[in-house]
Order: C-alpha cells, then structure tokens, then sequence
C-alpha cells in the first residue's frame, strides 16, 4: 500500500465527493491518509473527517500564511488539542517568506509554540518551507538541542542543505507531485540524495497535481503517481519505493495505528 502522508480532505474543493475521492485512494492502494489542519477554528471539520473514516488520521496547527490571526496562540492550546485519539501530529506550521501573509515575526512565534507543543507531546512536527531555509534550520535546530523533537518538512522544495540539516536532527522529507514538474530537474537530484529511511511522499492535495493530472484538482489516489517518479529517480522498484515510504510514516507518525487489511496497491502506470 501507499500512504498519503499530507492532504487537505476538509477544503471546499472535496464538499460533496470526498465519498468519491476516498473510493478511488482505496482502489489506488492508498491505505492511510493524513489530512492536516490549518486555522484552529475549521479544525473541527478536520477532526470529524478523521474520526468518520477508517485510515484516515488528522493533525493540528496553524500554517504560516494564519499565523497572524493567531496571535494569541501558546503550546498548551496545541497540547490540549493534540490529546484526541486521532491527532497524530502538530501542524502545519512553519515559515513561508515567498507570500508572506503574515509577517516573518507572528510566523517565527506561531512555529515556536508548535515546536514547544511538539516537544510536550512527543508527536512529530509538519513543516512548510518556502523561501524560508535558514531560518527553518535555524529554529528546528535550535529546539532539537534543547530537546528531543521529531517530524516532517512536507512538500520540500528547498534547496539540498535545509534537507541535510533537517536529517541531521532526524527529520524526515517529503516530496509532492512538484518533483513530477519538467522544471524540477534540482528537486529530483535531492530526492535521488534523501536516505530512503527518510522519505515520505504526499499530495498536499488538493493543490501540486502530478504529472500526468496537471491542471485537475489533486486527490490522495494521486500520490500513485508520485512514489512511481519518486521510484524512478533512485532506481529502485515501485513497491520498494511503497513498502519504504509507507514504513517510515508509521515510524515518524507512531500514534497511528496500521490498517488491519491494507487496500491492493495499484500499478504504477494506473
């Protein structure tokens, strides 16, 4: 099977068919998913899809571009939150410096409260980047020295030395439809250089299409597409590749629980 290890099930774009899109993730293979939270108040619609659906685990937080409107946010918020049974992670959260939405210091102390949260609960941390590598390295390094912290840098775009000082601390890498783009010719080479123990693959539907659905709405069935360019760029097998990424979300994510009869993987080319 195949996990989609970050999606947005909640968002408009899925009102009224996501009865559908989790149909075709299962037909695709995709076992479990992880649909992730962005602004506290719509996190109870995340929460809801996670407890309604067998495989699918949700995570709390507020992402860069809200940090701003949740000025007033501390660790404790998060921690109480995490505490439900199918909270598996904290985030996403993080720094973005490309769109800036709200400024680089309401971001730099949103980030700071998940990764005390993160810390507090032992639960790893979901991280978005963007025009952000120094300082990302920075913080995540600096909480890592102070105490043991684990978690992702989803949909990585950033350049080789933010994924090898991610790694240093033992975070893991995920790659999104984005190393499928002609363009991402950078991208590939550091997914051909991740350690295959630290890899994970993603939607971030539904936004970053892969190829060969560029231009339609993302969905977790497409992560298909992904693991096998994802397979291709290191030389080895699809269900290597698979059996690798799958491994490694239930190690980073350990509050999940694995499916008892995982879906059948669907080839490749589907």
């Amino acid at each position: 099977m195949l996990v989609d290890s970050h999606c947005h099930l909640d968002f408009d774009v899925f009102d009224g068919r996501l009865g559908d899109v989790l149909a075709r993730a299962r037909a695709a293979g995709i076992g479990t998913m992880l649909t992730i939270g962005t602004k506290l108040k719509e996190f109870p619609g995340v929460r809801a899809i996670a407890e309604g659906h067998p495989g699918i685990f949700c995570s709390v937080g507020v992402h860069p571009h809200e940090a701003g409107a949740h000025d007033g946010l501390s660790a404790a918020d998060l921690v109480a939150l995490a505490t439900h049974p199918r909270v598996v992670g904290l985030g996403e959260t993080g720094l973005d410096y490309h769109y800036q939405h709200s400024s680089p210091d309401a971001q730099r102390a949103c980030f700071g409260e998940h990764l005390v949260a993160a810390q507090a609960t032992g639960l790893p941390v979901i991280v978005h980047s963007r025009n952000a590598d120094t300082d990302t390295a920075e913080m995540l390094e600096a909480a890592a020295a102070r105490e043991p912290l684990t978690g992702v840098i989803h949909c990585f775009t950033g350049g080789a030395e933010l994924a090898r000082r991610c790694i240093d601390i033992g975070f893991y890498i995920s790659f999104s439809g984005i190393v499928t783009f002609k363009s991402a010719d950078d991208l590939r080479e550091t997914a051909r250089q991740v350690p295959l123990d630290r890899l994970l693959v993603e939607t971030d539907a539904p936004y970053l299409a892969p190829v060969p659905n560029r231009g339609k709405p993302n969905e977790p069935a497409f992560v298909v597409h992904t693991a096998a360019r994802l397979a291709e760029i290191r030389g080895i097998t699809f269900p290597e590749l698979a059996d690798a990424t799958t491994s490694n979300f239930f190690a980073l994510f350990g509050k999940a629980e694995r499916p008892a009869e995982a879906p059948v993987l669907a080839a490749a080319s589907s």
